[in-house]
């Protein structure tokens, strides 16, 4: 009876919330507190005991928002920096109109070598390389080069003379030499010229050399070749556009037009009468003495540093 009405009396003393300072009144009723408080710090640890009592007394408020910040709506670059006049505008169209003008005939060039017609297509991007130029020209000229130009025309570089070009050597070559060997290399055409651009964007740039053969000088080549015909045999032809394709991601310095154009009249004089001789034996002649001159210039700059 009297462990029954001591229990009783500890039931009681716990529902109407006495404090601990009450019930160390009475000795018999301060030992079970004492005995069975610290069993749970005993069987789970006190930090796990600390953190759950915490946790319990932690408000949670369902009117509170998100953390993580909302992202605000990005900023629109203008394509044309500086004055935005109609005449500008205008300018800047019609330099776009050249690159698209590229883009669009590497496009036809392609088409046509698929139904067969080599030297119309070659003749195509021919006049990819001319639209090429004339938008960079026209950029500085008119003022309105940008950020946004720069990569208008690397990208229709890339479609014109990285996919077109060897697409465009590739159905001239078939029948002549074997298919896995024209496939490979108008691929490395295509791959080399990529790596290529993508280096040209992220260089510094050099007013005086080109670092490797340029895509569009390249492009050139091919599609100069096709059209004339050169009258060489097929695995040469293989040869010479793989190591086209690496002479475009290579390290050797290359002459860039301007300074071609300062050369001496009477450098001009002899491929203008071998053109009149025999334009497919002077065209291939130009072509390797720029192609070697990477290489030498390379070692000339070598031995003076």
């Amino acid at each position: 009876m009297r462990r029954s009405s001591s229990l009783a009396r500890q039931v009681l003393l716990v529902r109407v919330g006495r404090r601990d300072g009450d019930l160390h009144g009475g000795s018999d009723l301060s030992m079970p507190e004492h005995r069975y408080a610290d069993r749970p710090r005993r069987r789970y640890g006190l930090p796990r005991v600390e953190r759950a009592e915490v946790a319990s007394i932690v408000p949670v408020s369902p009117a509170l928002g998100p953390t993580t910040p909302v992202d605000e709506p990005a900023m629109s670059i203008p394509l044309l920096p500086g004055e935005r006049t109609l005449a500008r505008r205008m300018k800047f169209a019609v330099v776009n109109a050249c690159t698209l003008s590229s883009l669009m005939l590497g496009m036809l060039a392609i088409f046509l070598a698929m139904q067969g017609e080599v030297r119309v297509a070659a003749l195509c991007l021919i006049a990819c390389v001319v639209f090429d130029g004339l938008d960079g020209a026209l950029a500085r000229r008119f003022g309105v080069a940008s950020p946004f130009g720069a990569q208008m025309d690397s990208l229709a570089d890339m479609c014109s003379f990285g996919l077109a070009a060897p697409v465009v050597v590739y159905a001239s070559l078939a029948g002549s030499v074997s298919t896995p060997a024209a496939a490979v290399a108008c691929a490395l055409v295509a791959a080399c010229a990529a790596i290529r651009l993508a280096r040209f964007n992220v260089s510094p740039k050099d007013g005086r050399f080109f670092c490797g053969v340029p895509t569009t000088m390249a492009a050139a080549v091919l599609a100069l070749t096709v059209a004339i015909g050169l009258p060489v045999p097929g695995i040469v032809l293989v040869a010479g556009v793989a190591l086209l394709a690496f002479a475009m991601v290579s390290s050797f310095p290359y002459a860039k037009l301007a300074r071609l154009v300062k050369l001496p009249p009477w450098l001009w004089l002899a491929p203008v009468i071998g053109a009149l001789i025999d334009i497919r034996l002077t065209f291939a002649l130009i072509v390797v003495g720029y192609l070697v001159s990477g290489p030498v210039l390379w070692l000339r700059q070598r031995r003076t540093a």
